[in-house]
């Protein structure tokens, strides 16, 4: 009787610990999707990203938002044209993440901007550790592709772990998850 009330309490104890296993598992991939948007065009998409991965939605903001003449990207002399033609520039952002170490996967959004991110992107880049974490990029844009801000990332950020970015104009709920498996 000893004997199996013994192998009954080991057999209990393997099993929550298999338990226990399987939801550490699980929540090891923590995802993050984290966005710029200026016109709310990519604020969509990484809404609906969110929704598929089951991640964390969080917009990187300026702390100056920027205004219709800002984004006038026919005047050399907006806010946007000026930032973009300096490579240094790095436009100040709020609602800093307190808990980036709990993410695996995190998702980068942002309009494409002069053939690649906006230098707001490069802030959020240089602001937290992504060691150990896989970071995808996507985008939305008028007319231009992701290449060149995928490769301006790697170039810029070369210990960071990509995976390939994606454009994501007018995507469905459907092409967002079959993207996400791949």
């Amino acid at each position: 009787m000893k004997n199996i009330l013994m192998m009954l309490v080991a057999l209990l104890t393997m099993s929550q610990s298999a338990c226990s296993q399987k939801k550490e598992s699980k929540d090891m991939n923590k995802v993050l999707v984290a966005y710029f948007s200026a016109t709310g065009t990519t604020k969509g998409v990484a809404q609906q990203l969110a929704e598929v991965t089951g991640g964390t939605l969080h917009e990187i903001k300026p702390t100056q938002p920027y205004t219709d003449a800002d984004l006038d990207w026919r005047d050399k002399q907006s806010r946007s044209s000026v930032e973009m033609q300096d490579k240094s520039s790095r436009p100040a952002i709020t609602d800093k993440l307190t808990n980036m170490q709990d993410y695996d996967v995190v998702y980068v959004g942002f309009p494409i901007w002069w053939y690649t991110c906006p230098t707001i992107i490069n802030t959020f880049m240089e602001a937290y550790d992504f060691k150990g974490k896989t970071v995808i990029p996507f985008a939305t844009s008028g007319g231009s592709s992701i290449k060149k801000a995928c490769e301006d990332l790697k170039v810029a950020y070369p210990d960071v772990t990509w995976k390939e970015g994606k454009l994501l104009n007018r995507a469905t709920k459907k092409d967002l998850e079959d993207w996400v498996k791949k």
